[in-house]
């Protein structure tokens, strides 16, 4: 079975700065992959590498049938076969919860109005909140407005979803109703990568752990990674609470 996402041997350099310095990991299908390290390690640079936010320098990037390591992907395409929630919600303040929703379906993939709406009402309630289609984000939570922003993904129908640090900006009462999501989505098949600072939910949800450091995969390995870590520097990471 072709994986999802394929990194092989992948640099990725800020002017004389590596910050990939050679990474190899695979995301098969229906997989989640938790990509943990301290800040500067390289996971949110592999992230943003997967959606075409950040175009590498040397190595093999293949994602969703897609060559990125060629000049010729299209990016375009990609991005509408993966969807990306950063850790700030950036919801159309002037918007309804509905408009920022549908949106892009709209627009982006032409959809009619009636079957936008449908979108919105079913990706809504896959997130827990079809009673908020017609508030505005200042009238939600911070949770809420992060539960709409993976609704706002979702409704572009992806195969694969990228979360970096979601929860970081929230408060942690409100965490796990974002993290409840993610979780139900796993459940639901979808395969996703995220980059996370919560380790229980990693060792919970994860198919695949994936340690960063230093630019490159220091450990990796299944939900019990985080129970047996085998090299000095995930014990110290793990016992910093990280």
């Amino acid at each position: 079975m072709n994986p999802r996402v394929r990194f092989t041997n992948v640099r990725k350099s800020y002017d004389h700065n590596e910050v990939l310095k050679g990474i190899s990991f695979d995301v098969f299908k229906g997989n989640v992959v938790a990509l943990i390290g301290q800040s500067g390690s390289g996971k949110s640079t592999a992230l943003r590498c997967i959606n075409g936010l950040e175009e590498i320098n040397s190595g093999e990037l293949h994602v969703c049938d897609r060559e990125l390591h060629k000049k010729d992907c299209d990016i375009a395409a990609l991005r509408l076969q993966v969807g990306i929630v950063f850790q700030s919600y950036n919801l159309f303040p002037h918007l309804t919860v509905e408009k920022n929703i549908t949106l892009a379906p709209l627009r982006v993939k032409r959809v009619g109005y009636k079957e936008a709406h449908e979108l919105a009402l079913h990706v809504l309630n896959q997130v827990g909140l079809t009673d908020k289609i017609d508030a505005y984000p200042e009238q939600l939570s911070g949770g809420q407005q992060q539960r709409v922003a993976i609704a706002r993904s979702l409704a572009m129908q992806p195969e694969l979803m990228l979360f970096d640090e979601v929860t970081s900006a929230l408060d942690p009462q409100i965490t796990g109703e974002v993290l409840t999501v993610i979780e139900n989505l796993a459940k639901d098949g979808m395969t996703m990568v995220l980059v996370t600072h919560e380790m229980g939910f990693a060792t919970a949800v994860a198919d695949q752990i994936i340690y960063m450091r230093d630019g490159i995969v220091w450990e990796a390995g299944d939900s019990n990674l985080l129970r047996n870590p085998q090299t000095p520097e995930l014990k110290q990471f793990i016992s910093n609470g990280l």
